[in-house]
């Protein structure tokens, strides 16, 4: 289709959303991009709810679902270092044929998993991973620069925390034979779909799960790509965000290296921290005493509430219109999570709280600390400088070497630390944590502060009377 049939078909939604009022407009582009991450989730981690319990991979002293785990954030980093050319340059008009090719492959990969024999998966799941990693950054390039954009990434962000949980307990149900209660009431394809699916085993679970949520990813994506480009006011309030070249690229790393080290260094710790979190939460509730009979959704209770009050948090650093003060609020409340990691286990440690409210404590921390990388921190941080580019170029060199760090600490993990159990070094990680991440934090916060070129231009727009 050419591109100028193509924006023949979304120009009626698109000049409709141009002219809607501002809470009409948040509400369909939250919907979308939520939407959007979500489904996307469904592809990504259903596998996770998987134990296979007692296999190695391939005779070694790694487990099979360590190695299977490994092998598919391998390939998300993969995705997320190629993600940092392909996800800044690529040509808005192409992002939703993009996303919908990448999901198709993720699927396909499943599909591969499925069938593949022991421990011959990991090259399946690899190959999911290799797909998935650029769907954050596409759309993120849907929401960022907009003077609501603070509205928007908060309703993104808590995507990815609520799905976690969900998709999960989906994965579990599906093995369980409980998902066919979902399709039993349906009229006319109910009862044969429930008849047919009954209990899905472990390696086939992924892709039934994906395959529930694929037509809705669609049609979120739609939605997504009908919003209309950042208005004069957008760009004026919070910078041109245009396509980002390999000299725009080198330009900001050279300007602000010493920040951007201190902050990839606390994310490469925070990733790897939430990705232990997130892909062993059955075995840590386990270990905390939750087995799955009577606690069929806890994960989904602990991420629910973590997602609401993250959002919440989130979205009131909107309120904080200039940039610079902007900045600084979202520092506080990335500090303020890290620090949280280390209240939550001496409350445990003290048996102030019980091992539920623990791990949703240090995961409500650890969120509050993550999510405004992918999302907030580096668009404050594009707004305070002024560079004309975009900000998922910082997201993707951060998640590219965050999730290299996510790699490094499970191997970690089953070759240096295989006599420690699960929860115990969760538990000594958290520790670790709250330490460094604070640390690094506070420490990048003071250096953007005090740069030169980001004072300049925070004492010039202060005295045009220009948002800063």
């Amino acid at each position: 289709m050419s591109d100028a049939l193509q924006a023949a078909r979304v120009r009626p939604v698109t000049r409709l959303l141009e002219r809607v009022p501002a809470p009409v407009f948040v509400a369909w582009a939250v919907v979308a991009s939520f939407g959007t991450y979500f489904c996307m989730y469904a592809f990504r981690k259903p596998f996770a709810a998987a134990k296979f319990e007692g296999l190695l991979f391939m005779g070694t002293d790694v487990e099979l679902k360590s190695a299977i785990i490994i092998s598919q954030v391998f390939g998300y980093a993969i995705s997320k270092y190629v993600g940092i050319k392909v996800c800044s340059e690529l040509p808005p008009r192409r992002h939703a044929l993009v996303l919908v090719l990448l999901i198709g492959w993720a699927e396909a990969a499943l599909f591969a998993y499925a069938v593949l024999p022991g421990s011959w998966k990991v090259a399946g799941i690899f190959l999911n991973g290799l797909s998935l990693g650029m769907v954050w950054g596409l759309v993120v390039r849907y929401l960022e620069g907009r003077v609501t954009s603070e509205l928007l990434l908060a309703g993104l962000s808590g995507s990815f925390i609520v799905a976690s949980g969900i998709v999960k307990d989906v994965g579990r149900a599906l093995m369980s034979g409980n998902a066919a209660d979902w399709w039993a009431g349906v009229p006319g394809v109910g009862t044969w779909v429930a008849g047919a699916l009954g209990p899905v085993s472990e390696s086939w679970m992924p892709a039934v799960a994906g395959l529930h949520f694929a037509p809705f990813f669609v049609l979120f994506v739609w939605m997504l790509n009908q919003l209309p480009r950042p208005t004069a006011t957008d760009a004026q309030e919070r910078h041109l965000r245009e396509s980002m070249d390999g000299s725009r690229r080198r330009a900001f790393v050279g300007e602000y290296l010493i920040g951007i080290v201190l902050l990839i260094t606390a994310y490469f710790l925070l990733t790897a921290y939430r990705d232990f979190r997130d892909n062993y939460a059955v075995e840590i509730f386990e270990g905390l005493g939750y087995p799955y009979q009577g606690n069929e959704t806890i994960i989904t209770r602990a991420e629910t509430i973590i997602a609401v009050v993250v959002v919440a948090t989130l979205a009131l650093l909107n309120a904080v219109r200039r940039s610079r003060p902007g900045l600084i609020a979202t520092y506080v409340v990335m500090a303020g999570g890290t620090a949280l990691l280390a209240v939550a286990t001496l409350m445990l440690d003290a048996r102030l709280i019980d091992g539920f409210w623990w791990m949703t404590l240090v995961g409500l921390g650890s969120y509050l600390a993550y999510v405004p990388y992918g999302s907030l921190l580096f668009d404050r941080l594009m707004a305070n400088t002024g560079i004309i580019g975009t900000a998922v170029f910082a997201i993707y060199m951060a998640d590219a070497i965050g999730y290299t760090g996510s790699v490094g600490m499970m191997l970690y993990k089953d070759l240096v630390a295989s006599d420690v159990s699960r929860l115990g070094f969760f538990k000594a990680f958290t520790w670790g944590m709250a330490a460094v991440g604070t640390l690094c934090l506070a420490t990048s916060c003071l250096y953007f502060l005090r740069h030169p070129q980001i004072a300049e231009s925070a004492d010039a727009a202060g005295a045009s009377g220009a948002p800063v």
